[in-house]
Formats: C-alpha cells, sequence, structure tokens
C-alpha cells in the first residue's frame, strides 16, 4: 500500500475528527458526525497496522480514537447521592445476600482457633520449640500488652487498618485460586489461637481477650467476610449455576469489589478501635464493651438494612445498564 498516498486521501477526515474532539459542545449533527467519522478512523487504523504498519501513524490514529472515545462517552462523576446509596443498598445487599459464606466461615475460624488453642494448651512444647524460655516470659509479661502501645494512637490505628486491608485485598483477590484464601485464613486463625493459648497458660488470659475483643470481633469479622466473599468467588466458576461460568465469575466479581470497598471502611473502624480504645485508660468491660457495640451495630447493619435493600431488589452488582449483554439461557 502506498502510505503516502492512503494519508493524503483521509488526512481531511482525520482532521475533522480532531476538530470535533477539540470543541466544548457539540450539536446533535456534529455528535452524529463524530460517531461516523470515529468508525471510519478505526478502520483506517486497522488498515494501516495491516498493511503499512508506520509507528508514528499508527500512534496518532490510537491517540485520536482515544480523545473520540472519550468525548463521545463523557465521563462519570461519583455524587453524594452515589455514595450514599452505595452504603445503604449496595455494600449492605452484598453482605447480606452472602451471609451464609461469611457467617460458616466465621464459626469455622472461631471452632479452629478455639480447637488449637486447647490442643497448644496441652501441648507447651508448641511454645518451647520456637520461644526460648526468656522469650516467652517477655511476650506474656510485657511484648503482648505493650504492642498497643508502642505507637502514638493515630500511627498504630493507621499501621493496623492498612495491615488488615492488605489481608482482606489477599483473600479477595486470590480469590479466583481458593486454596490460597483457605491458606491465608488458616494462617491468621491458627496465630490468634496459639497466642490465646500462650497466655492463657501462664494465666494471663483475661488480659489477652481484654486487649483482643474491642478492636478483634470487628476486625476478624470483617476478614471472615473477605475470606468468604474470596471463597465465592472461586466457587462462581466452579459451579456457575445457569450461567456460563465467565458470567457468573464476572457478576460475582462485581459484587466482591463491592464488598472490598466496603470493608475498608469497616476495617477503619475496627483500627480506629484498636489504636484508640484497646489501649486506652478504659476499665476493662468498658473496652470490651465498645467492642460488643461495633459488632452489633455491624450485625444490624446487615439484617436490617441489608435484608431491607435486597427484598427492594438490590443484589450488589452494578446497575443493569452498566452490566454487558448476556445471551438468554433456559431456566
Amino acid at each position: 500500500m502506498d502510505l503516502d498516498a492512503y494519508i493524503a486521501t483521509h488526512l481531511g477526515q482525520w482532521r475533522r475528527l480532531e476538530d470535533l474532539v477539540g470543541r466544548r459542545r457539540l450539536t446533535g449533527a456534529e455528535s452524529d458526525e463524530l460517531l461516523d467519522l470515529y468508525q471510519r478512523v478505526s478502520t483506517h487504523l486497522s488498515v494501516v497496522r495491516s498493511a503499512s504498519p508506520d509507528p508514528s501513524l499508527v500512534s496518532y490514529l490510537s491517540a485520536l480514537l482515544a480523545r473520540a472515545r472519550h468525548t463521545s462517552t463523557g465521563t462519570r462523576t461519583t455524587t453524594r447521592h452515589e455514595v450514599w446509596s452505595f452504603f445503604t443498598s449496595t455494600f449492605p445487599a452484598s453482605l447480606y445476600r452472602t451471609r451464609r459464606w461469611w457467617l460458616a466461615t466465621t464459626l469455622g475460624s472461631v471452632v479452629l482457633a478455639f480447637v488449637v488453642g486447647a490442643w497448644a494448651v496441652r501441648h507447651p512444647e508448641v511454645f518451647t520449640e520456637q520461644m526460648t524460655r526468656a522469650e516467652i516470659d517477655a511476650y506474656v509479661g510485657t511484648d503482648f500488652e505493650n504492642y498497643y502501645s508502642e505507637y502514638p494512637h493515630h500511627e498504630f490505628a493507621t499501621l493496623v487498618w492498612t495491615n488488615n486491608a492488605w489481608v482482606a485485598a489477599q483473600c479477595i483477590a486470590l480469590g479466583v485460586l481458593g486454596l490460597p484464601v483457605l491458606w491465608i485464613l488458616a494462617q491468621n486463625v491458627v496465630n490468634v489461637g496459639i497466642a490465646g493459648a500462650l497466655m492463657v497458660s501462664h494465666d494471663r488470659g483475661s488480659l489477652f481477650f481484654g486487649l483482643i475483643l474491642p478492636h478483634g470481633l470487628l476486625e476478624l469479622t470483617a476478614v471472615f467476610v473477605a475470606a468468604a466473599v474470596g471463597l465465592r468467588l472461586f466457587w462462581s466458576w466452579i459451579e456457575p449455576g445457569p450461567r456460563t461460568r465467565l458470567e457468573s465469575f464476572a457478576a460475582e466479581g462485581r459484587t466482591a469489589a463491592a464488598i472490598a470497598l466496603g470493608l475498608v471502611v469497616v476495617l477503619f473502624v475496627s483500627g480506629g478501635i484498636e489504636g484508640f480504645v484497646t489501649p486506652s485508660g478504659l476499665p476493662t468491660w468498658a473496652r470490651i464493651l465498645i467492642g460488643v457495640v461495633a459488632e452489633a451495630l455491624f450485625f444490624a447493619y446487615v439484617f436490617v438494612v441489608g435484608r431491607r435493600a435486597a427484598r427492594e431488589g438490590v443484589t450488589g452488582d452494578v446497575a443493569d445498564f452498566e452490566q454487558p449483554a448476556t445471551a438468554p439461557v433456559a431456566s
């Protein structure tokens, strides 16, 4: 193909598309013309790539088409109403819809933690094989308690927030593989069980639960939710139901993304409790009460707000107009 002749033939259309893209407002006729030129220039780019792939021309046409696509589709901004709708409808409905998964995950994890703790109490060699006597005495005597006051409150709250958000993000992101989620979950549960066993076996159980429960109730619930969402994501392509595996995975992936965004806020709250309440001078009963209230509010949020939203038809997925077209299937 004679590239120079091809450029000379179509340069006018490219310049016209550039002109339309650069305008702040377009009339109806100009919008129609822009779409027509977009299709034509897309064809031109395809021809150039296949017949005479000049790098500079390909780059120019690609950039021009990207600008035209942006102009034709416009931009979408998130409004306060959409944020409000997310936290009063989409997020709680997603949690309610997946409740069986994360309630089962929570129950199984708690049982595993107590089983591991009970076993470790009866087999103290699990501690002495990993720690010296001096290290055990330091951990039980001061280190466990001092961990919560080692940093300024705001720095510690930020530290635990980002750490817990990272664990939750791993559970969801690795959900497609399934087994890594179980490994991450088991690691965290076993560590909690062994730490509790070490404290209980040295008559420091009240200190352990007094420091863990204020923030741990909400924090661990959020991690269990993330793990359950990851496992549900894995199951969506193992058992897709009437949809194709791709459609099933895409739908659950969009819901998982919504839950991930909401959990950022939940973990922010638990991080604030861990940073400011857990190491505070409040009586133990008051600190635990704050944790119990935070957990109760979360469950009320799911089973009151979430149930109402679910009954109104909210699934946690994006709006219908934002979803890709799917082929009908036989029921």
